[in-house]
């Protein structure tokens, strides 16, 4: 896993840690006439308000979340470019044909935020997502959101080192415990 990718999903992990217990979030019930109307629909997706996914798309934009869909796009462009590295007769056109294509991968991103909206709204309530859109309007909601690469990079590097650290301390006391038990182990 990349360094990048990690600290994404760390993004997300402390991004949840300060966020209200999804536990207890429930999303907006449809009355019985819609519920057994999506029940006779397996894939329908559920209803929100547009109140509702506004608040979910301005919490996951706020959040810092959505920074991570700027980093994919550029990289799937460098994975191309590499891949025709035994090509360089292609560079120019290919270049131009990657900057052509960024209002496309623009709306692409734009899918994804949506997506990701919708995730939001299905884990919290619209007053739930009011409150968390309270807090990342704050001052400390804004500083925390700034400091979030800089934590989150900190924390991939201590988790690399606990990782080695608890991964070698295991493997001392298994050794010891099946040495007692008549086992050498290497």
């Amino acid at each position: 896993m990349s360094r990048r990718l990690t600290a994404v999903l760390g993004l997300a992990l402390a991004a949840l840690a300060i966020l209200p217990p999804a536990a207890s979030a429930q999303p907006n019930k449809p009355s019985q006439g819609k519920a057994a109307a999506q029940a006779s629909t397996p894939a329908a997706a559920p209803a929100y308000s547009p109140s509702h996914l506004a608040l979910a798309r301005e919490v996951m934009l706020s959040s810092g979340i959505a920074r991570s869909f700027d980093s994919v796009l550029p990289a799937f462009a460098d994975q191309i470019r590499k891949q025709t590295v035994t090509r360089p007769e292609l560079s120019k056109d290919l270049d131009e044909v990657l900057a052509s294509l960024q209002p496309e991968m623009e709306l692409q991103k734009q899918r994804m935020i949506d997506i990701a909206a919708r995730t939001y709204a299905a884990k919290f309530s619209e007053s739930e997502l009011k409150e968390i859109a309270t807090f990342f309007r704050s001052a400390a909601g804004k500083r925390y959101v700034e400091a979030q690469p800089q934590l989150l990079d900190e924390m991939v590097r201590e988790m690399q080192d606990w990782t080695q650290d608890v991964s070698e301390y295991v493997m001392v006391r298994v050794r010891a415990e099946m040495g007692k038990r008549g086992h050498q182990m290497q």
